[in-house]
């Protein structure tokens, strides 16, 4: 993993940080693999615009990627890694012994020709799913399901990990990458080793234009806007807008939106760091 600082030859390329994509292997997808894309410009089904700042951005092409691991005991080995433009991570391209191809959440080390497997009893290295009543404690994971057989919805983006921590019962202990401590299903599937593109956090755009790339609009601050617009807007001169909060009027910076009467409230254990 690297990370390359341009030479700044145009403005935009000044403090322009790119990633040194060193993992991966090819930049052709499999295309059986492939499924379209279709954007939606922030608008609802009706054409109206419910989310702001949305819009544009370049064509993509989804890849469908295997969060269940649900072909367990069948070997399959890493044909390649590859870059998602849908994700912050890589992907990688396992092919399995009876020939079929599924795209998966790339490990940080997972390399080319290696062999990875699912289901219980599998070894801890890395790239392997199982679930987390036969990890060892202390084991770094990612692609954490939350509801057995649901498919992988935790720590699935670049550079993230939990840690299993303890066990007691039908339930394990999971350290989640918010800081947060839960109670997981021991028979919940896991994926053992930190999701792969941890230098992602390293990169730096360097222009606006890459963002629109991204289909990200340019964002209009709060305080620059008139009182019937937000309520951080208006006043006399360069106001600087009071206390922060959404266009809602909820308090933001430490507000704390979660309900009390949640039913999944008994299984924190810890909450995460402010």
């Amino acid at each position: 993993m690297s990370v390359r600082k341009l030479k700044p030859v145009t403005p935009g390329q000044r403090f322009r940080v790119v990633n040194g994509f060193d993992a991966i292997t090819t930049d052709k997808p499999e295309k059986s693999l492939l499924a379209p894309l279709k954007k939606s410009g922030g608008r609802n089904s009706q054409g109206k615009m419910t989310i702001r700042y949305r819009g544009g951005g370049h064509k993509r092409k989804y890849r469908v990627i295997d969060f269940k691991r649900e072909k367990v005991g069948v070997e399959a080995t890493v044909e390649s890694i590859q870059y998602d433009p849908n994700r912050t991570a890589f992907i990688a391209l396992l092919k399995y012994s009876d020939g079929e191809k599924r795209y998966v959440i790339a490990q940080n080390g997972l390399k080319v020709g290696q062999t990875v497997v699912s289901g219980p009893g599998s070894a801890p290295e890395i790239g392997n799913a199982m679930p987390l009543s036969d990890l060892p404690l202390g084991t770094v994971i990612s692609c954490i399901e939350l509801r057995p057989g649901q498919g992988a919805v935790m720590a699935r983006s670049a550079g993230a990990f939990a840690q299993l921590m303890a066990r007691e019962g039908k339930y394990a202990t999971v350290k989640l990458p918010s800081g947060e401590t839960r109670m997981i299903l021991g028979a919940c599937f896991a994926t053992v080793g930190v999701v792969s593109n941890s230098d992602h956090q390293l990169i730096v755009s360097g222009k606006a234009g890459r963002s629109r790339w991204l289909g990200r609009r340019p964002r209009t601050r709060p305080v620059a806007m008139n009182p019937i617009d937000h309520p951080m807007g208006g006043g006399e001169g360069r106001a600087s807008g009071g206390h922060p909060r959404s266009r809602n009027g909820i308090p933001a910076k430490g507000f704390k939106t979660r309900s009390r009467t949640k039913a999944s409230n008994r299984y924190i254990v810890e909450r995460r760091k402010k």
